[in-house]
């Protein structure tokens, strides 16, 4: 791939899959817990958070990169205090992967939500009855039987992540070797005349890497579905 790819074609690809990685990694016990608390606590501020959670996938992608900016930027009020503790958000790769995370969360959320509200709470209760702690009986219960809706959950914020474009580029802009990933190179390709076959290369790229996360995630999401049922 590396001499089919050229040198930025290839760092954009690379970028791209660290910044999915690492998006789906950190948001995921974030993800799990949110879910879980929405489909199974009733506390005051539940809609809210509802609303919160789901907001990203109404709001245009630039809106959200550009309130990111805002609260993250060296001038945000969470930005400036990050900056003091050496840790720059705001055009850099790690900023990629906060606007990938936030962009992706919501899908996340809702596949482990339905799969924990398809989960019996009285399995939930006879464990507690018997003594288990809350702790347990989520570890030893409900986390082995929402196993395959992780799973999913986990894919479709990857692919969200991989294929983040607007917040992104409007968060960290579009600096080859250091904040440009596969979407925005793509755009960067198709503003030039001439760069065709460089957009078509990534297009062939990210449709594999689509195809083979789905063709995964299928095939582990079977295998723990019959693991789950023994």
């Amino acid at each position: 791939m590396t001499d089919w790819l050229g040198p930025q074609e290839w760092q954009a690809v690379w970028l791209s899959l660290v910044v999915a990685f690492w998006a789906t990694i950190l948001s995921l016990p974030l993800g799990v817990f949110t879910a879980y608390a929405l489909a199974r606590w009733q506390f005051r501020g539940r809609q809210v958070l509802n609303l919160l959670v789901h907001l990203p996938l109404v709001l245009p992608p630039v809106v959200t990169g550009y309130l990111l900016l805002l609260t993250f930027g060296r001038n945000g009020w969470i930005g400036g205090t990050l900056e003091q503790m050496g840790i720059v958000l705001a055009f850099k790769w790690t900023g990629a992967v906060l606007a990938a995370a936030v962009m992706a969360f919501p899908l996340m959320v809702r596949a482990i939500r339905l799969s924990i509200e398809a989960v019996d709470p009285g399995l939930e209760q006879a464990a507690a009855t018997l003594g288990a702690s809350r702790a347990r009986v989520f570890a030893t219960i409900t986390l082995p039987m929402i196993l395959p809706g992780v799973l999913a959950g986990s894919v479709l914020a990857f692919a969200k992540a991989m294929g983040e474009f607007g917040a992104t580029i409007t968060f960290v802009a579009n600096i080859p070797g250091q904040t440009q990933t596969l979407p925005s190179a793509l755009y960067a390709f198709l503003q030039v005349p001439g760069a065709e076959s460089s957009a078509v290369r990534l297009v062939i790229v990210a449709v594999v890497i689509a195809v083979v996360a789905l063709v995964v995630s299928e095939i582990l999401a079977a295998r723990l579905a019959r693991r789950v049922s023994r």
